[in-house]
């Protein structure tokens, strides 16, 4: 009997370990710079400023195939997977486009972002620059999925159509927490807004 409790004490311990290191990492991560310019009961309108990106487009348009698929490859990149060996520092969100075809992109650091980023090893990986846009933006917590994707992007077309918010066809799902954090997970569903 005392082992098993040893055993659960000790799983416990390291649970809670995993999960304040996760919120301790949180707060050294370079995040997508945007300004709130509107908020509304159930969502924001906000302006992202120009930003450079590494993308891979995926087959597939369903979240749960393509985030590990994307993920893996992306994750390889920045961990190593490139002409010089070098390691990329994380960025969040993690950012998909909500598409028949969705593209998996990360936020380049701004060190990186003036043209010193190594080749990708991975042929199918593309730089991306993204203008400045304005956008709506609606949270959610826990683990996202393609259900809960849909029932958010839902409530925000719902949302800015009661307001009268004209949109584009360009939504993103932004992920900001890794797999393994269970404690205040974000997650996010943007649509770009018509200029």
């Amino acid at each position: 009997m005392k082992i098993i409790l040893t055993l659960i004490i000790i799983i416990v311990v390291a649970i809670i370990a995993v999960q304040l290191f996760g919120l301790y990492s949180q707060r050294n991560i370079e995040t997508y710079p945007y300004e709130v310019k509107k908020s509304y009961d159930d969502f924001e309108i906000r302006t992202y400023e120009a930003s450079l990106f590494t993308s891979v487009k995926l087959d597939s348009g369903n979240y749960k195939e393509s985030s590990s698929k994307g993920f893996s490859v992306l994750a390889g990149y920045i961990f190593g997977g490139n002409d010089k060996e070098e390691k990329i520092a994380m960025t969040s969100p993690v950012a998909m486009s909500l598409e028949d075809s969705m593209t998996m992109m990360f936020l380049v650091p701004k060190e990186n972002a003036n043209g010193n980023l190594p080749k990708p090893n991975d042929p199918n990986i593309e730089f991306r620059d993204e203008p400045a846009k304005t956008v709506a933006a609606i949270s959610f917590g826990g683990w996202a999925n393609d259900n809960k994707i849909a029932a958010y992007k839902a409530k925000l077309i719902a949302a800015l159509d009661k307001e009268g918010i004209t949109y584009t066809n360009r939504f993103y799902f932004l992920g900001y927490n890794a797999p393994y954090e269970a404690i205040n997970r974000k997650n996010e569903l943007i649509v770009e807004l018509e200029k």
